[in-house]
């Protein structure tokens, strides 16, 4: 199956072409605003480098957050748009779990994103399986989560960072 998968819910433009679980092209640059000038041209350049062209896909899959309201709405109004177009589905990925299945780690994984304020949204998985639903945590409400876990954690996303900076133990 032949996937175009877009994301714009955080600090980056993002589009990519996979075939199954194989990475095919990624297009990628940081950027804090300004998704809505790059992301066309993003997923174009991306459909060149994989060798493929728009009607090749078979599905369209784009971030649903958390993340950037103004980023989110540019991801979902083009994936949106580009799925109309080709007459193809498009299915929303939760920010963490996509952040969560980057890291191939058995164990606790803790896909962490910063909420600002004091905050990070924050989701649990042990082996890729999600352990309760996303949440919004005070930084010291996320410490004492992970800590509960009473094993090594991996710490995934921006809010990772942050969370480490506020408790180094972790």
């Amino acid at each position: 199956m032949r996937v175009l998968v877009i994301d714009t819910a955080l600090g980056a433009c993002t589009a990519a072409v996979f075939d199954d679980d194989r990475p095919l092209a990624v297009r990628f640059e940081p950027m804090a605003k300004g998704h809505q000038e790059r992301i066309g041209g993003l997923a174009r350049d991306a459909m060149v480098q994989a060798g493929a062209d728009f009607d090749s896909l078979d599905r369209i899959g784009v971030t649903t957050g958390p993340g950037s309201f103004t980023g989110l709405r540019v991801g979902l109004a083009f994936a949106q748009g580009l799925g109309a177009a080709l007459d193809r589905l498009v299915v929303g990925i939760s920010t963490l779990d996509a952040l969560a299945a980057s890291v191939e780690v058995e164990g606790p994984v803790a896909a962490l994103i910063d909420a600002r304020r004091g905050q990070v949204y924050a989701r649990l998985f042990r082996d890729g399986i999600p352990e309760g639903p996303p949440e919004a945590l005070t930084l010291d409400e996320a410490a004492r989560l992970i800590a509960s876990l009473g094993e090594e954690t991996r710490l995934v996303g921006a809010g990772a960072a942050v969370l480490v900076a506020a408790f180094p133990a972790l």
